[in-house]
């Protein structure tokens, strides 16, 4: 027997909702932190005196609006306008005696609005943040998406065949994690709510290749996790290790219209090299599979600059990547990457399917020294064309 739950009442309300909760949790970590003095706000870094947005990021009241430029080669160009507020956590006396904790990551709350070349565009905000006294972390977001993407399917005639899927979906995500005692060691689970609505654009695939409830379902998927962060900065690491392993289990149970469970592990290591820490190389490796029924456009791909989204799929990927970082002189950088990556259906596959292979180059300026977080632009050349990335942190953000 299959039970149906109703999660919420209507998809305008669960967006609404959603936005709600994140901004109180901003207001109540607020009323938490000391009001620091007014001061002038300034764009010069009290150090070196070059252009740094440290002191505006933390004095400025209200949010940030950060235009970005949009270079997915999914999606097209386009254009985007976050509003960010960070605000930086201290560690309190107690946690200063523990001398092997990384520091608490700042808390960031943040709105989306987007439109590309071929006509996607979605809004959304979300919120991460920490409750320092019970050594919680946790993550909200919710958006609304109409997405032009393109997929592939290999036909026994035609052989890789290309064709439009136009998907409007809303996202809903939640993630609640708890620091195993004073640790670098984090436990927790998550929830992820789809309502999603697909439609072929311009297709001369038959529509029997698809399955009605992928044109039009929920998905409703519970999740845990287990993560070793260990980096010293989330923005732009330049030493440390994070580790991340999880499940997610889609389920009628929990309401959802498909069945499968998604596993996936990652990896990020930093080595900073000679005595100044001169050059700091990036090691990645990652790796999801998913097992059980579940929507095309939702299976895993390769992830990597170079390659667009969703145009090498599979039931399994693995990739690794390396990426060099050269701190040039003062706060500008150059960083150097390449990855492999597969892609297939069963682990009997793997000898015969193709590597995906990208590689590239960029540049970084150090944006916010108090913060760690550097800017900047990647060219990067994949198994099929070229990709242009803007970096606002690290490329490997999650």
């Amino acid at each position: 027997m299959h039970i149906k739950l109703t999660i919420l009442p209507d998809n305008k309300s669960l967006v609404l909702l959603l936005l709600f909760i994140a901004v109180t949790l901003s207001v109540m970590a607020q009323d938490t932190l000391p009001k620091p003095a007014k001061r002038k706000i300034s764009l010069r870094d009290s150090l070196d005196h070059a252009i740094d947005f440290s002191d505006y990021m933390i004095d400025a009241n209200g949010f940030i609006p950060i235009p970005i430029l949009i270079t997915e080669p999914a999606l097209g160009i386009g254009g985007a306008i976050a509003p960010v507020l960070l605000t930086k956590r201290h560690q309190p006396e107690n946690y200063k005696k523990h001398k092997n904790m990384e520091p608490i990551p700042p808390d960031l709350t943040a709105g989306l609005a987007f439109y590309t070349a071929n006509k996607s565009w979605g809004v959304g905000g979300g919120r991460s943040g920490s409750f320092i006294r019970w050594r919680l972390r946790y993550k909200i977001f919710a958006a609304y998406t109409d997405l032009n993407l393109k997929f592939y399917k290999t036909l026994p005639i035609k052989g890789e065949t290309e064709f439009q899927v136009n998907l409007k979906s809303i996202p809903v995500f939640l993630r609640l994690q708890r620091q195993l005692g004073y640790s670098n060691w984090h436990a927790g689970f998550q929830y992820i709510f789809v309502k999603t609505t697909a439609s072929l654009e311009h297709s001369i695939l038959p529509d029997s290749l698809f399955k009605p409830k992928e044109m039009d379902n929920i998905s409703s998927i519970a999740g845990v996790l287990v993560e070793y962060d260990k980096r010293d900065n989330t923005f732009t690491p330049s030493k440390g290790t994070k580790f991340h392993v999880g499940a997610n289990f889609s389920n009628h149970i929990f309401g959802s219209d498909f069945d499968y469970t998604n596993l996936g592990a990652y990896v990020y290591h930093y080595i900073p090299i000679g005595s100044k820490k001169k050059w700091v190389c990036g090691l990645r490796g990652d790796m999801q599979q998913v097992l059980g029924d579940i929507p095309f456009y939702f299976k895993p791909s390769v992830d990597l600059r170079g390659i667009p989204k969703g145009r090498y799929q599979g039931n399994v990927t693995t990739l690794v990547e390396t990426e060099q970082r050269w701190n040039i002189v003062r706060r500008w950088s150059a960083v150097f990457f390449t990855g492999v990556a597969k892609a297939f259906d069963d682990y009997s596959d793997f000898g015969s399917s193709s590597w995906d292979y990208s590689y590239g180059t960029g540049v970084r300026y150090l944006l916010a020294r108090k913060f760690g977080l550097y800017m900047g632009a990647d060219v990067a050349r994949g198994p099929e064309q070229w990709g242009f990335y803007i970096q606002f942190g690290s490329a490997w953000l999650r």
